[in-house]
């Protein structure tokens, strides 16, 4: 009971048990008071009350701000807003001026039913006149005009768009040729072997048997073939004994002359103990013509050689020379997946603005 006597229970320590209140604590206590007395009556004060004396323009864009003072600032932009307020009223006056003066001279009679152009529109700019007064009273004759033609401009726009997004639509169950990718293509034609094969009553591994004849001799053919080498394998062991069959195929043998050399010569096949070792044998100037031949031969076809690739003839000539048309490729290859669409767009005269 002692100890709840001696704390005053506005104290910041009065939880603690343990605590006993002295001069500090009640100086401090009644300093809080005071402070939050005087508070209390400076809001009481504030409400309800705008500054009497201000200095506030009322064109001013803070005029509405009960505790905004104008500075020179304030007065210095308002200023500047009359005088360009000035001279564009001066220029919408000189233009209706002359407006007036073109519209005087162009009016023209329509050839359908002698109403002038002005006439036969006469319902639908009154409808905006009467909206735009509607809306906005406060605008003058040339602030009216240039609101009536941006209404138009909208509506022509929006009828623009919606027509092409209703061609779009029309447009879009077409099945485009170019783009198609190689599993399409191949999904394709499995449906078309399937239904015939379920047409003639066959299955699926006998389907070699609808090739034609044609068909069927020129797939024997690849087979047959072997491929080329590609590679590190063009310099293998196999490949060169590969080349060096085929040149000598195309070489000439006279068995006669052979034996007839070797008849003439005891030392034709030499060893190494052979005094006539490293001594070339006679070779008749035939020989070596031929064999000059095969050499030419073999550079020009060297020379000649080249690669076959597939022309198709119902693609689309989009270049103007090789070298055009093998940078096309390129660029068709990295980027004609991301543009495919915006190509057939344009290809079609469907393609949206942004």
């Amino acid at each position: 009971m002692e100890a709840k006597a001696r704390v005053h229970p506005d104290c910041i320590n009065a939880s603690n048990p343990y605590h006993e209140c002295v001069d500090y604590c009640f100086r401090k206590i009644a300093e809080a008071k005071a402070r939050d007395g005087a508070e209390k009556l400076d809001e009481d004060q504030d409400d309800g009350k705008v500054p009497v004396e201000r200095t506030v323009h009322p064109e001013c864009m803070n005029a509405s701000n009960p505790y905004h003072d104008c500075s020179e600032f304030c007065f210095r932009r308002i200023a500047e807003r009359k005088e360009k307020s000035s001279v564009v009223l001066e220029k919408q006056h000189k233009d209706d001026i002359s407006d007036s003066k073109d519209a005087s001279t162009q009016i023209q009679l329509s050839p359908e039913n002698g109403l002038s152009f002005h006439q036969q529109n006469g319902d639908a700019d009154n409808h905006v006149q009467n909206e735009a007064e509607e809306g906005f009273p406060n605008l003058t004759d040339r602030q009216k005009k240039l609101f009536e033609l941006r209404l138009k401009m909208n509506e022509a726009r929006k009828a623009n768009q919606m027509a092409m997004v209703a061609e779009k639509k029309k447009f879009e169950g077409v099945s485009e040729s170019r783009g198609v990718s190689k599993e399409k293509w191949l999904e394709d034609r499995k449906k078309k072997i399937g239904k015939l094969l379920d047409s003639n009553g066959l299955d699926l591994t006998k389907a070699y048997m609808l090739d034609t004849q044609e068909a069927a001799e020129s797939k024997y053919k690849k087979w047959e073939k072997d491929p080329a080498p590609s590679g590190w394998d063009v310099f293998n062991q196999k490949t060169l004994y590969n080349a060096y069959k085929k040149r000598t195929k195309k070489i000439e043998v006279d068995m006669d002359a052979y034996h007839k050399a070797k008849e003439a010569d005891p030392e034709f096949y030499r060893d190494a103990s052979s005094l006539q070792y490293g001594k070339a044998p006679k070779i008749s100037e035939d020989n070596i013509d031929r064999m000059v031949k095969e050499l030419q031969e073999r550079d020009a076809k060297r020379n000649s050689f080249s690669r076959r690739r597939k022309f198709h003839e119902e693609k689309d000539i989009d270049s103007i020379n090789d070298r055009n048309e093998h940078f096309n490729k390129k660029i068709e290859r990295a980027f004609g997946k991301y543009t495919l669409e915006i190509k057939n767009n344009l290809e079609r005269g469907t393609a949206l603005p942004d």
